[in-house]
């Protein structure tokens, strides 16, 4: 008896080696080890797990396949991961065949708790319905205008001040953790029309704020764990389910508060044209439809989920990459100057009086470029997931099997020699301008993704780049920024690409003597006689125009 189990038990091994041979060799990307699959390389590279992701990428022509349950019968379904950033495979995956790869199942359990069926973790019917919904508002001037108001409130009053304060101080600031405030305080002013001022002086801790935080954290920690896992932790109320859950309690008594508190104000002012509630909120809450309460909480919830992390962080990458591209920043408070001494006048002190009006900010080519090549090689959200609904052969061939996932890099599709050159590495806005510099000119769609793409591309793409321009414009004009001595800069691995230990800075006066000076020698003002103008050196219009009237030029 014993030799027979002896034998069987070698039979199964021959065999599993055998079959682990065969799915092996079928597989590209890293390493993939008996029972269990690549997860040995994805642990041992936790702490680059972004960048450890576009070697294996750029290694493999842009696309791999690999199992992180080497067992057979899962390792070509649940177990088999298809990572990509071949723009056509983006294209087909978030476009053309939009329908087969939805969200999926293990996403919509990880976060249902905290935003149960809102617009960014729903699929289907239920996403296209407030999607439709959202989209109406967003259009709309009045948002816009709203934005602006809560962003130039916060700058202006908030964010420097705290600035200036440690300039006089000679105090190093954790530059991530002021942008993530002052966004927060924008995000929830924006969707429902409540400030809760993280930004305040004193940077109090805010009770909402708090369990948001703490809800979120826990939430992700869910991918973490196998699903089976982190639900008994769940249903005993262990570790980080048990924050989770009283966290989520807070959360949702707040906006109960806030949504109860607005139906009477909406009720009182039926009549009043003046209406002063122009959130995103109030908007849900006066259309025809009836919403319930938990569905008015958890549009508020994703969107503020949506609007906090990816601007501030975006930023905070934004400001360290100046910091070790001095050139980038001349050329845009070059940029900024020009505008203002048109806008405003030589007089420098109306510069900072307010920040950036619209039209100011939308001449701003060269900041925008600046910001758009930060989320190129650093985009908020570095990695994202879909599921397979039904056999599929993506348009490089890879075939994917209905039942497994797919994973398209964000962080590796701005960072590939066949996409964007031999010059990939490189900190470039220049690659986002048109040749006389006149027009900021966004690449193919599914080149650049990290505002997504296709039905599901990001509903606040102009608000965003609205505030981040705003928020970068008055910080350069006001201050020159250095990175504390020995401050580690480095990548956290989670779901947004934060700074592991913040950005620590060094807040300076910014002096715009030598600025001012070089713009003034490039600007010619010449006379225009019709439609024909005359101007020495290379430049490019930045304002004016008409016949009969004065033109002036500049250098971008």
């Amino acid at each position: 008896m014993d030799v027979f189990w002896v034998s069987l038990f070698l039979t199964a091994v021959t065999a599993y080696l055998l079959w682990f041979t065969f799915i092996s060799r079928s597989l590209r990307g890293p390493r993939v080890w008996p029972l269990l699959g690549s997860l040995p390389g994805l642990i041992e590279n936790s702490d680059r797990m972004h960048e450890w992701i576009a070697e294996n990428l750029r290694a493999c022509g842009g696309t791999y396949q690999t199992c992180i349950c080497a067992v057979p019968f899962l390792a070509r379904k649940q177990g088999l991961v298809t990572v990509t950033c071949d723009p056509k495979n983006l294209e087909h995956i978030l476009k053309t065949r939009f329908d087969n790869y939805p969200k999926g199942p293990t996403w919509q359990s990880v976060f249902h708790d905290l935003l149960g069926e809102g617009i960014f973790n729903s699929d289907g019917d239920t996403w296209l319905f407030q999607r439709k919904t959202a989209a109406l508002e967003f259009t709309t001037r009045t948002l816009r205008h709203a934005m602006a108001r809560w962003v130039s409130r916060a700058i202006k009053l908030r964010f420097c001040p705290i600035l200036r304060a440690a300039q006089l101080e000679a105090k190093p600031v954790d530059l991530q953790d002021l942008l993530l405030r002052l966004t927060f305080d924008n995000i929830c002013g924006l969707t429902f029309g409540m400030d809760p001022q993280t930004l305040a002086p004193g940077l109090h801790e805010n009770g909402f704020a708090a369990a948001f935080d703490r809800a979120t954290e826990a939430s992700l920690q869910r991918f973490i764990l196998p699903e089976v896992m982190w639900k008994l932790k769940k249903w005993l109320g262990l570790g980080m389910e048990v924050s989770l859950s009283r966290s989520i309690v807070h959360v949702e008594n707040y906006l109960s508060k806030v949504i109860n508190t607005r139906k009477v104000e909406l009720l009182r002012q039926q009549n009043d044209e003046n209406n002063p509630h122009d959130d995103l909120l109030s908007r849900f809450m006066k259309k025809k439809q009836s919403y319930s309460d938990s569905f008015l909480r958890h549009v508020a919830l994703n969107f503020v989920l949506a609007g906090r992390d990816t601007s501030s962080v975006a930023l905070s990458w934004f400001f360290w990459l100046i910091t070790q591209n001095p050139m980038v920043e001349k050329k845009i408070l070059h940029e900024i100057c020009t505008v203002l001494i048109e806008t405003r006048g030589n007089d420098r002190s109306k510069w900072v009086d307010d920040p950036l009006a619209f039209e100011e900010l939308d001449r701003l080519i060269y900041l925008k470029a600046a910001l758009t090549e930060t989320l190129r090689l650093y985009p908020s959200v570095p990695e994202d997931s879909k599921h397979v609904i039904s056999d599929d052969v993506l348009p490089d061939g890879t075939f994917v099997p209905a039942g497994s996932s797919i994973t398209y890099s964000i962080y590796s599709s701005g960072r590939m020699k066949s996409t964007w050159g031999e010059d990939w590495p490189e900190f470039r806005p220049e690659r986002w301008i048109s040749a006389d510099g006149r027009l900021f000119i966004f690449q193919e769609q599914y080149k650049f993704v990290a505002f997504n793409a296709g039905p599901r591309i990001c509903l606040g793409k102009d608000l965003a780049y609205l505030q981040m321009k705003s928020i970068a414009a008055a910080v350069l004009l006001r201050h020159r920024l250095t990175v504390v001595s020995g401050h580690r800069v480095e990548q956290k691995m989670s779901l947004t690409l934060f700074m592991k230990y913040g950005l620590k800075v060094n807040v300076h006066e910014r002096d715009l003597t030598a600025v001012v000076d070089g713009v003034r020698k490039e600007v010619v003002r010449v006379n225009c006689n019709g439609n024909n103008c005359h101007a020495a050196g290379s430049s490019a219009v930045v304002g004016g125009g008409g016949g009969g009237g004065e033109v002036v030029f500049g250098v971008y």
